[in-house]
């Protein structure tokens, strides 16, 4: 059973990130990440500039007069979010934790890819697998990414992300964009992040908290490492 608490966060980010979507985001997405490739559409006749390349010999030969083939881009993607639910996500100094910021960042591309029709997918990691959810389409695909990077089930704390990659690398044979979106606490994952992105458009998103980077003069302080 999902709790009215966690179906009204997951609402709140449906709306907050929907209204960037339709304001400001969708046409970058869809400028930005283009189809997979071509498909034919349609034959016209021939106007002089045409490629003649592009000629279709077999309607020409029947008709007496030169048709060339028309093709449309095949606009449907495969988007995969490759998603951090370590310990270290769960930290948070200012309004949100990272992994709610994490949350919100993949709502705003999730509905961006839904509203261009494409499918949607997810990969949660710790030290271990934690979910995967294979790519849809539709509404209720997007929510349910949403709620399972809001609200993971895990079972791992620490941060393996060479092992998230191999993962990905296995399962997701057709090519598609993957974010993968961490705080890269973590080392050794370089070699299969090139390995990675030369099979898919590969974009690495870096989440991380201020109180991370400047500590402040506090005198001593007694710190716990989450993972």
């Amino acid at each position: 059973m999902i709790s009215h608490n966690i179906l009204r966060n997951v609402r709140r980010i449906e709306i907050r990130t929907t209204k960037l979507v339709n304001s400001l985001f969708g046409g970058e997405y869809q400028s930005v990440f283009k189809g997979q490739g071509i498909e034919f559409a349609d034959v016209r006749e021939y106007i002089p500039g045409d490629d003649i390349r592009t000629i279709d010999w077999n309607v020409t030969a029947r008709s007496q007069h030169p048709y060339i083939k028309k093709y449309a881009e095949e606009r449907e993607l495969q988007v995969v979010f490759l998603v951090d639910s370590s310990a270290s996500t769960f930290f948070g100094t200012r309004d949100r934790l990272k992994s709610e910021a994490i949350a919100e960042v993949c709502a705003l591309l999730a509905f961006s890819a839904w509203k261009n029709n494409d499918k949607v997918g997810l990969v949660s990691f710790t030290d271990q697998i934690e979910k995967y959810v294979a790519p849809r389409k539709g509404r209720s695909r997007i929510l349910r990414v949403i709620r399972d990077i809001l609200y993971p089930e895990i079972k791992g704390k620490g941060t393996d992300i060479k092992m998230a990659l191999d993962f990905a690398n296995r399962v997701l044979r057709r090519r598609g964009i993957i974010f993968l979106v961490s705080d890269f606490i973590g080392d050794g994952y370089l070699t299969p992040l090139r390995i990675l992105a030369k099979k898919h458009d590969l974009i690495a998103i870096k989440l991380n908290d201020p109180l991370e980077k400047r500590f402040p003069k506090a005198g001593f302080v007694e710190l716990k490492d989450a993972e």
